[in-house]
């Protein structure tokens, strides 16, 4: 089996968004700190360059989820692998998604975080794949693209934990080989 990347967001693309998102979320969060929360690992290189472009005070924690493993497609069994090093009750909490597809995910995770108190909750997500979707109780305040229901990898995402060093998000096609 052949793999092959189609660009579907360019490095240009990605980067004139992320400005954009900055923006909203300074405007929103208007003399309050930010607790930017992580999830791991595809959502890293998206809030480490959507944080250096805020001005103002922002905090950062991970946590590590799993549903996918080394498949395409998500097991719909989500697990927390790590979770927060520091508590967010009554902090303005920014939830930093690399993508949203069925919402299983994002749905566990809010619960989870909500239980915690934070003053604000709010969800930015890099990608939303909405003809995914199974469960649609969260939706995110910050969208960077809407893409169409494909594999996809690059800035952060990946395919057996290959090809997160992509500067754009590409499409993962496989072929015979020849």
């Amino acid at each position: 089996m052949k793999e092959k990347v189609k660009v579907l967001i360019s490095e240009q693309g990605i980067a004139k968004r992320v400005d954009e998102i900055a923006e909203q979320v300074m405007n929103d969060y208007k003399g309050k700190n930010i607790t930017m929360i992580c999830v791991l690992k595809g959502g890293v290189v998206f809030m480490v360059d959507l944080a250096r472009k805020i001005k103002q005070t922002v905090e950062m924690d991970f946590m590590d989820i799993s549903s996918y493993g080394d498949s395409t497609v998500s097991s719909g069994i989500i697990k927390i692998d790590k979770d927060l090093e520091n508590p967010i009750t009554g902090k303005d909490v920014l939830l930093v998604e690399d993508i949203i597809d069925t919402g299983q995910t994002l749905t566990h995770l809010h619960r989870h975080l909500k239980a915690q108190n934070p003053a604000s909750l709010r969800i930015c997500t890099l990608l939303d794949k909405p003809a995914r979707r199974i469960s649609d109780q969260i939706s995110p305040d910050y969208v960077g693209f809407v893409i169409p229901d494909e594999f996809v990898i690059g800035y952060g995402l990946d395919y057996a934990q290959r090809y997160r060093n992509l500067t754009y998000i590409g499409v993962l096609e496989f072929s015979e080989d020849d």
